[in-house]
């Protein structure tokens, strides 16, 4: 199986982003289990959507991820230390929700089978 380069160089955003924001972010805010599930980057290299798996509630993800937004310019910095590429692309970050809804669908057809089984 080969690689796009593409999909090499989002790996690579993928592993850096995901040590810069665990390992050298420093605000007090960003706190907690926070993941680096997916990055897409466009196939200029100019753009990457870099998603973020947060646990919390509502309020403390929105936080967290508005402050990893504001610290934008300082992520890039640090990934055009760690990766060689010709254009640093620009970063954009949204919240990853797949986990949660996979979460609530296994939750749902759980009292689903339970339901069927009181019945019976």
């Amino acid at each position: 199986m080969e690689f796009s380069r593409t999909d090499r160089i989002a790996g690579e955003i993928k592993k850096a982003v995901s040590e810069i924001i665990n390992n050298d972010l420093k605000d007090p805010r960003i706190q907690g289990l926070i993941s680096v599930t997916k990055v897409e980057v466009s196939k200029d290299l100019r753009h990457a959507k870099i998603f973020l798996s947060i646990f919390g509630n509502d309020s403390e993800k929105e936080e967290i991820i508005s402050t990893i937004q504001k610290a934008e310019g300082f992520i890039r910095k640090e990934l055009g230390s760690r990766i060689r590429i010709k254009f640093l692309p620009e970063l954009s970050f949204k919240l990853d929700e797949s986990i949660e809804y996979g979460i609530h669908i296994s939750k749902l057809l759980k009292d689903i089978s339970q339901e069927t089984k009181e019945e019976e």
